[in-house]
């Protein structure tokens, strides 16, 4: 499967379609995923620009188009969350997901790469960043803090898990019938679904499924930094079932730098690439053109 470029690095700096599309071909990629940031009409153009001009859409990232009455430049992509304890947001989130495998079938798309929701409580994610930034890793306060966060996540995280195990069968049961793949995602922040052992607590629950594992470099590398885990306990647990990846560098804990920047060992992700694997450069702003050429051929040539 070639490797592709999200649309997450130009979609913000454009109205048009044709033009997000253009600059990410000229930089040698036939092959993109479009992001969670696009408007239903830019989305729609997007179908037609690819068809004319010889590129595979080969994933896209929930909710994609953005739900109705939402400004793309702000929305996140769980802004329904598909874990919540409000009945009427969760089934909006299944709603809107719907929606976005509805524009997968029709773009042509194999996956759609999904945020499972989170655990609503304070999370200290940034907080424990501000403090290895500051070359406090491991030291009293630092595990503390991470001491307190997997407390409080557990406290109440199960009720959460139902909720999006509800979301997560309705909607496997709609993409079944659709034949599109959906990616569970690694995660950047601590409380949010799934975590590493929810994962396979999914997995169990949704046997057989359309439900696969997506892997992130850039998030699984920064739970490796914070200390939580290694990078490879993803691969090792669910490389077997894996989909697809977002591919970016990460510098400390700054993510979503060019391939070619930050100290990520892509090498670890060969063993478990298959020939339908979705491999996807996910790299944001400031990225530069020149950079992703660069992080384009070295890629490729890791994985050939």
């Amino acid at each position: 499967m070639p490797l592709a470029l999200s649309t997450s690095w130009n979609a913000y700096r454009t109205e048009s379609s044709g033009d997000m599309l253009f600059e990410i071909k000229q930089l040698g990629f036939d092959s993109v995923e479009l992001s969670f940031n696009l408007s239903p009409e830019m989305v729609d153009a997007a179908c037609d620009y690819a068809a004319k001009n010889g590129i595979n859409i080969t994933s896209l990232h929930n909710f994609c188009p953005v739900p109705d009455g939402l400004d793309r430049r702000r929305v996140m992509p769980d802004h329904y969350s598909l874990s919540s304890l409000n009945e009427e947001e969760r089934l909006r989130a299944v709603g809107f997901t719907r929606r976005s495998i509805d524009a997968a079938v029709r773009l042509g798309a194999g996956a759609l790469v999904l945020h499972c929701g989170r655990v609503d409580i304070m999370d200290h994610t940034r907080r424990l960043i501000d403090m290895y930034n500051l070359g406090l890793k491991g030291s009293s306060e630092f595990m503390q803090l991470k001491e307190k966060m997997a407390s409080e996540r557990s406290s109440v995280s199960r009720e959460y898990l139902s909720q999006a195990l509800s979301s997560l069968k309705e909607l496997n049961l709609y993409a079944e019938g659709k034949g599109i793949k959906l990616g569970l995602e690694t995660r950047f922040y601590y409380c949010e679904i799934p975590s590493i052992e929810e994962i396979g607590i999914i997995f169990d629950e949704v046997k057989g499924s359309q439900l696969y594992y997506w892997h992130d470099t850039g998030h699984a590398q920064l739970m490796e930094n914070l200390g939580f885990l290694k990078h490879n306990d993803f691969l090792e647990h669910y490389g077997q079932r894996m989909a697809g990846a977002h591919i970016h560098g990460i510098s400390g804990c700054c993510d979503h730098l060019a391939p070619s920047l930050g100290g990520v060992d892509f090498s670890m992700l060969k063993p478990y690439l298959k020939e339908d694997s979705l491999k996807v450069i996910e790299a944001h702003h400031p990225a530069t053109a020149e950079e992703l050429r660069r992080s384009r051929a070295a890629i490729e040539e890791l994985y050939a």
